[in-house]
C-alpha cells in the first residue's frame, strides 16, 4: 500500500491515520447477533463491512497478526420470550438452548454464503458470566455501580466523561432512552448491570443473588477477555452508538482505569428497504435467508455474492436504500467479471488505495470493474483481478469446505444418484437445484470402466 490506512473514528468525528497498538496483534471487536430470530438484511451490513476490513487488515499486517472477535448474545429477554412461544412444552432452559442453537446455526450458514470469513474468536455471552460478575464487582468497589432492589446499576453521574461517544450530555440523553424512570435509580439514565431472575428465568449465582447480566456488560466482558482492556477497533451499526456502545465505554473505562476502551470506533449506516424503514408491519422485513433461499424479494432468489456487492456499492457510513434495482445492478456488474484464480498475485494498487481510504468500497468496486475489463482483454491481468476481488470477498481464491459439510454434500449426491436410478427425476432435480443455490454445482459423467453415471461437485463463486 502506497499510503497508510485511514479510518473514520466516531469517537473523534474525524478520519485518522490508523496506528495499531501492537502491529503483531491488531485487535478488532464487532457486536454480533442476539440469537432469537433469523438475521435480516440490516444485520448483514455490519457483517459484510467489517469482513472487508478484516480482510484488509490481514493483507496489511499478515493473517496471523489480526484478531477479530465477534460475539453471540445468547442470554436476553427476547430469547426467553421466543423460547416460551416456540417450545411451550419444554423446560425453559431446554427451550432456550433450542432457539439459540437453531438461530446461531442459521446465522453462520447465512453469513458464510455472503462470503464472510469466520472471525478469529466468537465468544458467547453465557460462557463469560464470571467475567461479567468480576467487572461488576470492580465497578461497585470503585463507586461506579450500586445495588438497589436486587439490581446492580451503573451510576452514570460517577463518570465525568460519560457521553463522549454520542456527544450528548446526560440531560440530552434522557430523551433518547426508553427506560422507565424507576424510583430505585439514582439517575434516570443509570443502566442495569445485573438483574435478578425468577425461578422460571435463566440465571446464574452471583454476590447479588441468582440473576442474569444486562446487555451492555456482556460486550465489555468479552472484549476484555479476548482483546484486552484497550484494543484497536470496535465496530457495529449506527444504532448501537447510544446507549449500547456508550455504556460499554463507561463500564470498561471505569473498571479498567483507562481513557478509552477502543482507539477507533466505526459505525455503518442504516439500511432501508425500497425507500422505507424495514418493519414487519410494512411487509418489507427481509431476512438474509429469505433473500438467498426463497422467492420473497423481487419474486426470485439472489446469490450471496450479489447481495454482498449490493451492500458494498455504497460507502459503509452512508445509508443504503436496499432494492430489487440495486440487486439487479450488482448482478449485471458481476456478470461482466471474469472467473480467475489469484495464485500468488497481489491485489491491484488502485483497489488497495481505495480501501485504505476509510474503506471506500465504492471506489474499490469502480477500480475492480475497470480491472475486470482490462483482464477480459488481457489474460495476464486475471490473477491480479482475482486477488483484488478476493480481498473484497467477491471472488474467493479457494473455497474451503469443512469435512462435515463435504460429507453432507456427498450424501446428497449419493441420494440423487439413487433417485435417478429409480427415475424419480423431480426429486433428483430438486437436490441439484437446492445445492446450486448454496453455491455447490454438480457435474454428471460416466465411469470410463463401467459406464455408470458418476457425479462430482465443486464450489462455485
Amino acid at each position: 500500500m502506497t499510503e497508510g490506512l485511514k479510518l473514520y473514528n466516531t469517537l473523534t468525528r474525524n478520519k485518522v491515520d490508523f496506528t495499531p497498538i501492537d502491529p503483531s496483534n491488531v485487535r478488532m471487536y464487532v457486536c454480533g447477533p442476539t440469537v432469537y430470530d433469523f438475521a435480516h438484511i440490516g444485520n448483514a451490513r455490519p457483517v459484510i463491512v467489517f469482513d472487508v476490513l478484516y480482510r484488509l487488515l490481514r493483507h496489511v499486517y499478515g493473517e496471523k497478526h489480526v484478531t477479530y472477535a465477534r460475539n453471540i448474545t445468547d442470554v436476553d429477554d427476547k430469547i426467553n420470550a421466543r423460547a416460551l412461544r416456540d417450545f411451550p412444552d419444554l423446560a425453559l432452559n431446554d427451550a432456550i438452548a433450542k432457539v439459540t442453537q437453531k438461530t446461531a446455526d442459521q446465522y453462520h450458514a447465512d453469513v458464510a454464503r455472503l462470503g464472510c470469513l469466520e472471525p478469529t474468536v466468537e465468544p458467547r455471552a453465557t460462557d463469560n458470566i464470571q467475567q461479567m460478575i468480576d467487572i461488576i464487582e470492580v465497578l461497585i468497589a470503585k463507586g461506579h455501580a450500586y445495588v438497589a432492589e436486587g439490581e446492580v446499576l451503573f451510576d452514570t453521574k460517577s463518570m465525568a466523561a460519560y457521553g463522549q461517544l454520542s456527544k450528548r450530555n446526560l440531560d440530552e440523553q434522557q430523551a433518547g432512552i426508553r427506560i422507565a424512570v424507576d424510583a430505585h435509580k439514582k439517575s434516570p439514565g443509570d443502566f442495569v448491570l445485573w438483574k435478578l431472575s425468577s425461578e422460571h428465568e435463566p440465571g446464574w449465582e452471583s454476590p447479588w443473588g441468582r440473576g442474569r447480566p444486562g446487555w451492555h456488560i456482556e460486550c465489555s466482558a468479552m472484549s476484555k477477555r479476548y482483546l484486552g482492556e484497550v484494543f484497536d477497533i470496535h465496530g457495529g451499526g449506527l444504532d448501537l452508538i447510544f446507549p449500547h456502545h456508550e455504556n460499554e465505554i463507561a463500564q470498561s473505562c471505569c473498571a479498567n482505569d483507562t481513557h478509552v476502551m477502543a482507539n477507533v470506533w466505526m459505525h455503518n449506516g442504516f439500511v432501508q428497504v425500497e425507500g422505507k424503514k424495514m418493519s414487519k408491519s410494512d411487509g418489507n422485513f427481509v431476512t438474509i435467508n429469505e433473500l438467498l433461499d426463497t422467492d420473497t424479494f423481487g419474486t426470485r432468489k439472489w446469490p450471496g455474492e450479489v447481495l454482498r456487492l449490493a451492500m458494498l456499492m455504497t460507502h459503509y457510513r452512508e445509508p443504503i436504500d436496499f432494492s430489487v434495482k440495486r440487486l439487479e445492478e450488482a448482478e449485471r456488474l458481476l456478470a461482466k467479471w471474469p472467473s480467475a484464480e489469484a495464485g500468488d498475485a497481489t491485489p491491484d494498487q488502485s483497489v488497495l488505495d481505495a480501501l485504505a481510504d476509510d474503506l471506500n468500497t465504492v471506489a474499490a468496486v469502480q477500480a475492480l470493474h475497470a480491472l475486470a475489463g482490462a483482464a477480459n482483454a488481457d489474460a495476464s491481468l486475471l490473477p491480479s483481478f482475482a486477488a483484488s476481488a478476493a480481498l473484497m470477498g467477491l471472488l474467493p481464491q479457494k473455497a474451503e469446505v469443512s469435512d462435515d459439510l463435504s460429507a453432507a454434500i456427498d450424501a446428497l449426491v449419493q441420494m440423487r444418484l439413487e433417485m435417478l436410478k429409480t427415475k424419480n427425476f423431480a426429486e433428483a432435480d430438486k437436490i441439484r437445484n437446492d445445492l446450486l443455490t448454496k453455491g455447490i454445482q454438480l457435474k454428471d459423467g460416466k465411469d470410463k470402466d463401467t459406464g455408470e453415471r458418476v457425479t462430482t461437485w465443486e464450489v462455485k463463486r
